[in-house]
């Protein structure tokens, strides 16, 4: 079901969750955001005690985590590790380093691959990650790459974290931002990359709801929504 569906990709920050969530409220898609299930490893790592750039210790893992994605009835999705709501913990800064070095092992990626093309064949969906529109749904009728300078990624950050309580400082947020970047594109396993086909959208000078409008009327115009 591709052919309906987009691919959101950029760097961490980039307000892709955010941006695609509105988007699949206004158009009946299903909202996937695949960082969180990299969170979700990282934070089941992290309280597992294994290192999070401990290949073989990750790996071992995997086959004892459930992972489920599910949406309530806002169409808000929530996050569970074995039975238990983790949506707010993999949204912590701490949680934020695990998922990067995570997201670079190949068996975490392999092990989340197939639940991701799985929504993507099922569903009509707006997917976001990094790797979405080059590995994940290469065949997506439409492939965004949302983009902007690390201190402004890391100011909106910053700002949704504070609203949702959580004590941390601009200079921390701005490193996590900068050393995400770095491992995200640097990573031999589907780094992050632009594909040859995406619509790149720069959201420099423009806020959230003038983001949100220019990401309506690509998708109204690319896929007749």
């Amino acid at each position: 079901m591709e052919e309906k569906s987009v691919a959101i990709d950029g760097p961490s920050g980039a307000g892709k969750s955010t941006l695609a969530r509105m988007a699949a409220r206004r158009f009946g898609l299903i909202h996937v955001d695949t960082g969180a299930l990299y969170r979700c490893v990282g934070l089941h790592a992290l309280r597992s005690g294994v290192a999070s750039k401990d290949a073989d210790g990750v790996a071992a893992l995997l086959p004892c985590i459930d992972i489920e994605m599910r949406h309530d009835g806002a169409g808000v999705q929530r996050m569970y590790i074995n039975g238990s709501d983790v949506t707010g913990d993999i949204r912590l800064p701490e949680t934020s380093i695990y998922a990067s070095d995570v997201s670079a092992l190949p068996p975490v990626r392999a092990f989340l691959l197939d639940m991701q093309k799985e929504m993507a064949n099922k569903y009509n969906v707006i997917m976001d990650g990094r790797d979405i529109g080059t590995v994940v749904m290469p065949c997506a009728g439409l492939k965004i790459f949302l983009t902007a300078p690390p201190e402004i990624r890391a100011g909106r950050r910053y700002r949704e974290l504070l609203s949702g309580e959580v004590e941390t400082t601009f200079d921390e947020v701005l490193r996590d931002i900068e050393l995400r970047d770095k491992n995200d594109s640097s990573r031999a396993a589907a780094p992050l990359t632009v594909a040859g086909d995406a619509v790149v959208v720069d959201t420099t000078r423009i806020g959230l709801d003038e983001s949100f409008d220019l990401l309506c009327s690509i998708i109204s115009e690319r896929l007749r929504l």
